[in-house]
């Protein structure tokens, strides 16, 4: 009950930051709750959770890289405070979350792994799946630190350690698998100095043959940082060309590249031409970087509404078809563990009638005895037989639940909602999924259709094919940044209207 109370808490909270911060996604979070009340009646969650809370409502920017690649000075930078260590060695060897505080502190792992808020709540599960023990070392992992930049307003950067690294490889790629998921922009450092592809192909192939086949596969901005080390030892645009090559050979053939390096760490460069040529190409890279992070919020907009579709339509065409499958696959074998235990009964009934049968003469004078001894042996029998059909029942039952919980694709507690549908009360031959029916089925077809709405709601707000603007617009113009504080919800839109 406690749990419950608090997840309500959480909710609650949620929708007051948004009623002021994004009205568009206020209506979200309702919807996320309606959707719950679905999963609820199903069993795919308690009543101590939400789908509301296994996402990230604050705009969500991933750093990824090798060691030495520059991703800490880029950072630091990019806050205008030294929050990270930097330098040629491996400095910082946990994921780091970081966000607005009114002061620098560090915090340690099991901050983020117990507050639903960040990304990554209970992590320590995940971890533990794919490293026996390591999910009661979360701090080895994780660590959360503050710090007073207003960049961070309304956003959260993650800092990831390199990826060449053989210790804990296992959790560190799980836990990289999960920010890519979750984030709304991902930036993936190399290092100009490294080009040789021998050396980098188990690196690329983990930060960039994953987002290749993506469908948000925009999201990723790739950053050949130390470009300033390469200008004055080789030919820049070779190092370049070595890089895409390097990347093609991954399978990214498009996409936006970018060569940057860090001004305050650069020694100028003899040729002033070549220094005038590669400070202009920093201009434009840092420029069209910074300004993509500045508008994070717009793509955490859509990124929210995608993922409340994703959730309805999961469990709408993957979950309630699973889950009705499964129901006929465990009538079926109970059904034949049943004809098997009637047959063995009429078995032993004939045999009971067999030792029990008695002469035409003797009939009436032992009818009494006879038949008492004959009703308890068969009352006995019914009794034996009820107990192994429910036997057959609940062993059948957590033999094909057992294979649901290992179907990593099924989002929810897929195992207990197929173990309510076989309580002792309900019938097998009722492969209906409990709780779904009619009215939910109209419920998960209102929520995907709020879902065309909201984003309707959000393209009316970002865009305007027409060339006219309006104030909100004018304003974020002015501000060379769009600002989502602004964006109506629903009902303002409909009123207008």
């Amino acid at each position: 009950m406690a749990a419950e109370k608090s997840i309500q808490e959480q909710l609650n909270n949620l929708e007051t930051h948004l009623k002021k911060e994004n009205p568009v996604l206020l209506d979200a979070v309702k919807n996320f709750k309606a959707l719950d009340q679905v999963a609820y009646k199903m069993g795919l969650l308690s009543r101590e959770e939400s789908y509301a809370t296994q996402i990230p409502w604050w705009p969500l920017i991933s750093i990824l890289g090798t060691f030495s690649a520059g991703k800490s000075s880029f950072i630091n930078t990019y806050l205008g405070h030294k929050l990270q260590r930097s330098g040629n060695q491996a400095v910082d060897d946990k994921f780091t979350v970081i966000t607005y505080g009114n002061d620098i502190h560090t915090l340690p792992g099991v901050a983020l792994d117990a507050d639903p808020r960040f990304p990554f709540y209970q992590m320590s599960k995940d971890i533990e799946t794919v490293a026996k023990g390591e999910g009661e070392l979360i701090n080895r992992y994780l660590q959360l630190k503050t710090c007073p930049s207003d960049v961070l307003e309304n956003k959260i950067i993650i800092d990831s350690p390199g990826f060449d690294a053989d210790a804990q490889r296992t959790a560190t790629l799980r836990l990289a698998e999960h920010i890519i998921d979750l984030s709304d922009m991902v930036l993936v450092f190399f290092d100009a100095r490294h080009p040789e592809p021998g050396a980098m192909q188990d690196t690329l192939k983990h930060l960039v043959s994953c987002s290749i086949e993506r469908a948000d596969a925009g999201k990723f901005l790739y950053i050949l940082n130390q470009m300033d080390t390469t200008v004055r030892e080789d030919n820049s645009d070779e190092v370049v060309a070595a890089w895409q090559r390097s990347l093609a050979e991954t399978g990214l053939t498009a996409g936006r590249f970018y060569t940057i390096y860090n001004k305050d760490l650069s020694l100028p460069v003899e040729d002033s031409q070549q220094q005038q040529r590669m400070d202009t190409k920093w201009n434009e890279d840092m420029l069209e970087i910074t300004d993509r992070m500045a508008k994070v919020e717009v793509e955490r907009a859509y990124r929210i509404v995608a993922a409340l579709e994703k959730t309805a339509t999961h469990i709408e065409d993957k979950v309630v078809p699973e889950l009705t499958q499964q129901l006929q696959r465990w009538k079926k074998a109970v059904l034949w563990g049943d004809g098997i235990a009637f047959g063995i009964f009429f078995g032993l009934l004939f045999s009971i009638n067999s030792k029990f049968a008695i002469t035409e003469s003797d009939w009436w004078q032992n009818l009494p005895q006879q038949s008492t001894q004959l009703a308890i042996a068969v009352g006995g029998l019914v009794v034996l037989l009820l107990g192994i059909h429910f036997g057959i029942r609940q062993l059948t039952a957590q033999h094909i639940a057992q294979g649901l919980s290992k179907n990593q694709q099924l989002k929810g507690n897929i195992m207990r909602a197929f173990l309510k549908n076989t309580v002792f009360w309900r019938s097998v031959f009722n492969t209906k999924p409990a709780g779904w029916g009619n009215r939910t089925h109209k419920q998960i077809r209102q929520i995907l259709d709020n879902v065309n709405r909201f984003v309707q709601v959000l393209n009316d707000h970002f865009t305007n094919p027409s060339g006219h603007k309006n104030a909100s617009q004018t304003k974020s113009t002015e501000h060379n940044s769009i600002n989502t504080k602004t964006t109506p919800s629903l009902e303002a839109i409909s009123d207008s209207q």
